[in-house]
């Protein structure tokens, strides 16, 4: 399992896929999602603006991976 991580509280599905390098574009994560081949927390998804939050598990193919949000205010600047 790969964490992803993102910066904002929240992302949508179809915009995790895209920006975790699963799909290509929102036309292939649309497909995909609709298809049944997402699942989220171990159940099959077919809505891509589901909303994901930290912790959630994402499977796509033989790729899983786990969001981790981190908080830009906490990061340091270098």
């Amino acid at each position: 399992m790969e964490s992803i991580e993102i910066t904002g509280e929240i992302i949508r599905l179809g915009q995790l896929l895209k920006f975790a390098g699963l799909v290509e574009n929102g036309g292939e994560a649309k497909a995909r999602i609709q298809a049944g081949e997402v699942m989220v927390n171990g159940v099959v998804e077919t809505r891509r603006g589901l909303q994901l939050h930290h912790g959630d598990l994402i499977q796509l193919a033989s790729r899983e991976l786990q969001l981790v949000y981190t908080d830009p205010a906490l990061v340091e600047k270098g």
